[in-house]
């Protein structure tokens, strides 16, 4: 029976100062080349030496040493509630964008339908992050989260005093919403609303009630009426409450997102309920799919990729640049410019 080939020990990792003394230059200039901070300080011959004995020694930089020594590492965590939810493949794409290649984005997913709280980034914190964006939390995750890391709240109406947030200008977008309802002769609305409950959520929810009764609308409130973000649990809870929304007249039903939305015209057609001639559907967000439902959605567009743009431009705000080129963090608290949500009118309503 033959032995088993010894394993090879493994090679000891190549240093700086191993590439500094094949070079020819101080460890100081090994790491300003491989960091691609030469301009103006290092000379090209020197880069030219430092590139050829890093491909000779096979150096690669120890990104948790190099974090170690800033204080932070290249990592940005964006922390949110079941990112299988299409809109937020459009924020992701706006944040690799804005960060370019400078930084990593790491995704950390909480439980369907709940809430970030603090237990989830606790641990993603030791890795030193650059920063933290959060989508929707909670008072609770806002007080137990560890200090250490520049923080961005993303659509979080209300916190604004707390962190930097990143929100939807969800006042305009409803307006116009409820301005073209109005001019279809709708007299009663339903909302279908979604149960994580956050703050964006609230607040649709009260700005088109409030906003019905300026227009002389009825707002017809039935609390009940919530799911999670998916078009089965939509469906589901509309076939539970369509008839007593058809018995107080409801004749435009508002969703909390274009998901809820799909599930009530999927349930719609299976009742034989026409839309929109008996029931207009409208949502938020304006996902790929509204355009090719049948019937199309109406829907109040919340650009995700400026969402996701605009979360890294407050992260970055938070940085200063001290003279000794280091990354020091300020605790700004400058105003975020809303984003823009705009009415796209189609066939549902």
């Amino acid at each position: 029976m033959s032995r088993p080939e010894a394993i090879s020990p493994r090679p000891a990792r190549v240093t700086a100062a191993e590439v500094a003394e094949l070079a020819g230059t101080s460890t100081a200039t090994v790491s300003l080349v491989v960091n691609g901070k030469t301009a103006g300080r290092v000379s090209q011959s020197n880069i030219d030496r430092v590139l050829a004995a890093v491909r000779e020694l096979g150096y690669v930089v120890d990104h948790t040493a190099s974090s170690l020594a800033r204080g932070t590492s290249n990592i940005v965590i964006l922390v949110a509630p079941d990112l299988s939810n299409p809109f937020y493949g459009r924020v992701i794409s706006g944040i690799k964008a804005e960060l370019g290649s400078d930084y990593q984005l790491l995704l950390s997913v909480t439980g369907e339908g709940r809430n970030p709280s603090a237990a989830d980034v606790h641990r993603l914190v030791a890795l030193r992050p650059a920063g933290l964006l959060v989508e929707a939390p909670d008072d609770e995750f806002l007080r137990d989260l560890p200090a250490g890391a520049p923080l961005v709240l993303l659509d979080a109406p209300g916190r604004e005093t707390q962190a930097p947030t990143v929100n939807f200008d969800l006042r305009s977008g409803i307006g116009s919403l409820l301005d073209h309802l109005a001019s279809k002769g709708h007299k009663r609305i339903g909302y279908l609303d979604s149960l994580t409950r956050t703050e964006t959520f609230e607040l649709r929810r009260e700005l088109i009630e409030h906003g019905a009764a300026e227009r002389g609308m009825e707002y017809v409130a039935m609390p009940e009426a919530a799911s999670l973000i998916a078009p089965e649990g939509a469906a589901e809870v509309f076939v539970e409450h369509w008839p007593r929304w058809r018995d107080a007249g409801v004749t435009a039903l508002v969703c909390a997102t274009d998901s809820h939305a799909y599930g009530v015209l999927g349930a719609a057609r299976e009742l034989g309920i026409s839309v929109p001639d008996t029931l207009a559907v409208t949502g938020f967000d304006n996902l790929p799919a509204s355009a090719i439902v049948s019937p199309a959605l109406t829907t109040v567009e919340l650009p995700g990729e400026a969402l996701g743009r605009g979360a890294v431009r407050a992260l970055q705000a938070q940085r200063e640049d001290p003279a000794d080129g280091g990354a020091a963090l300020a605790p700004a608290r400058q105003a975020v410019p809303l984003i823009g949500a705009r009415l796209i009118v189609r066939d549902s309503s």
